[in-house]
């Protein structure tokens, strides 16, 4: 009677177990669907558009370039914002040559032709057609200090600009160093769960086998199952971690386009738009 319970008791334990276990798979679908709904979004698809590449089941991606053990500085000139803050800069300087200039005489050349001409067949007379050439210089008159307060105010445009730049740059920087670490973090962990699956499931094949044997009771057997899946999951968790590591380096030193983007072909292709005659009314 009381190995008839036990049994049942084991059975039990063992279905709730399995129940549990089971219960997550729900929730890591509906994250999928979310996930490539959001890639069918960002490609400018509909949200099932992608859904196709994700029907059969693989492994986690691993990256395939190895970890950078420099970063070259004109790496991050690819970034949009720090080229974007680049240019500002470039702009803001070339603003103060220009209101420099400004404060100092311009001379140019100006010059004017006229004709008597009265019919078109005079203009050929040389008698008909006068000319004058001559220079012309600008000197600016006091003007209060506008000039000057005028370079004065591109400047400190200037120097707005580049602290936005130095600021934009540092920041790149600290997502590069980041990344780095992370990965690098990641892929020890990695390590170290890989080798703590391995010895859960070594484990786990002995209890069955004394389980088998009758040298060991069910729940030995369970507690190593349920050991043997919690470092199986942590491990699946840290490769996925790694590949999101690898994606925002990637993001962060400006990197992700490989091909150019082809703008010869648009997006929207219009078809019969031209003028047509209005047919008359029978």
């Amino acid at each position: 009677m009381r190995g008839r319970q036990r049994h049942r008791r084991r059975s039990r334990q063992a279905s709730a177990q399995a129940a549990s276990t089971e219960a997550n798979i729900p929730t890591y679908e509906a994250a999928l669907a979310a996930d490539t709904h959001r890639l069918g979004i960002l490609l400018g698809r509909a949200p099932t558009a992608v859904s196709g590449l994700f029907a059969k089941s693989a492994p986690v991606p691993a990256p395939r370039m190895p970890l950078p053990t420099g970063v070259p500085a004109d790496l991050l000139t690819n970034r949009s914002d720090v080229a974007s803050a680049e240019r500002k800069l470039a702009q803001a300087t070339a603003k103060i040559g220009a209101a420099e200039a400004d404060r100092y005489p311009s001379i140019s050349l100006t010059g004017s032709v006229g004709t008597s001409a009265i019919r078109a067949g005079d203009l050929a007379k040389y008698s008909s057609v006068s000319w004058s050439v001559g220079p012309s210089i600008t000197v600016p008159v006091f003007d209060a200090g506008k000039r000057y307060a005028t370079v004065r105010i591109a400047e400190a445009q200037r120097d707005q600009a580049f602290a936005t730049f130095h600021s934009t740059l540092l920041s790149a920087l600290e997502d590069v160093e980041n990344a780095l670490v992370a990965l690098s973090r990641e892929k020890a962990r990695a390590g170290k769960l890989a080798e703590a699956a391995k010895n859960y499931r070594e484990a786990a094949r002995l209890s069955r086998s004394l389980f088998e044997t009758g040298s060991s009771n069910f729940l030995d057997v369970l507690d190593a199952e349920r050991s043997l899946y919690s470092a199986e999951d942590s491990l699946i968790q840290s490769q996925v971690a790694i590949a999101k590591y690898y994606v925002t380096l990637a993001k962060a030193l400006g990197g992700g386009w490989v091909d150019p983007v082809d703008a010869a072909t648009p997006l929207i292709v219009d078809a019969n738009t031209g003028p047509h005659a209005r047919e008359a009314l029978r």
